[in-house]
């Protein structure tokens, strides 16, 4: 069994990452600002030396959106290093960081190399976009007040379940690391317009979609699927059937 530190672990993926090592048995040390063992704050640093004491593996699942990954990642390098005992940081990342110039996907390739050539022990997993990330966003926008309801025309994705990303993860958490490994993708594609209006029937609301064209090299590389990874379309749960079972249910449900 081993020290694993799980960054992000109070998190929609990280909750399950964690569930996963602690039921087989590792010591589980779960990172954040207010935790009562572990207080730790990635945007400066303080407080890592102390977690990452004695620690074997790092599940780097911490992230956000509005930037800044690249830093966090720069002072958890900087401690994994001073501890001396990682073996392997295990990092969360996403199908066409190095293909799509969207801002946090460019972040977030920026972290892949950044981990890379830290000299630690290193594994990568690529994975496309979480059933409930689609969800969230036809949520979000489903607050403007226009009708219809506007979505990126031709923009596809290939959602995948979060559990299974989680046990992915938790599989990969050992002290030997595996370098970048094998993609990991939804079992469907489908025009982010099909899944709006499936999520928006799911949780009862009446809204016409309309596929809205955008402008731009992030609209026109999301367009030609450099986030999707159909050859690796290793997911089983769809997302009807995450729909099905009233998971990520939001302000619609």
């Amino acid at each position: 069994m081993s020290t694993i530190l799980v960054t992000g672990g109070t998190g929609t993926l990280g909750t399950p990452v964690v569930a996963r090592l602690r039921a087989a048995g590792h010591d589980v040390r779960v990172l954040s600002r207010h935790a009562k063992d572990h207080p730790v704050d990635l945007r400066d640093g303080s407080g890592l030396d102390a977690a990452m004491a004695g620690a074997e593996v790092v599940v780097h699942c911490a992230s956000s959106p509005r930037g800044g990954d690249d830093v966090a990642a720069g002072h958890l390098i900087e401690a994994a290093r001073r501890a001396g005992t990682v073996t392997n940081v295990v990092y969360i990342s996403i199908v066409g960081v190095d293909v799509v110039p969207f801002g946090y996907y460019t972040v977030k390739y920026k972290v892949e190399r950044m981990l890379e050539e830290s000299g630690l022990g290193v594994t990568i997993l690529r994975t496309t976009q979480f059933h409930d990330l689609v969800a969230m966003t036809v949520d979000t926008l489903a607050k403007v007040p226009v009708v219809p309801l506007p979505l990126p025309k031709g923009v596809r994705v290939q959602p995948i379940a979060v559990a299974e990303v989680a046990d992915r993860l938790a599989e990969l958490a050992v002290p030997a690391p595996a370098g970048r490994v094998t993609d990991m993708g939804g079992p469907e594609i489908h025009t982010l317009v099909e899944l709006g209006r499936a999520r928006l029937a799911a949780t009862g609301r009446r809204r016409r979609v309309f596929a809205l064209p955008l402008a731009g090299k992030a609209y026109a590389a999301f367009r030609r699927g450099g986030n999707l990874t159909p050859s690796h379309a290793v997911g089983k749960v769809t997302f009807a059937e995450f729909l099905k079972a009233g998971a990520g249910a939001g302000a619609g449900g």
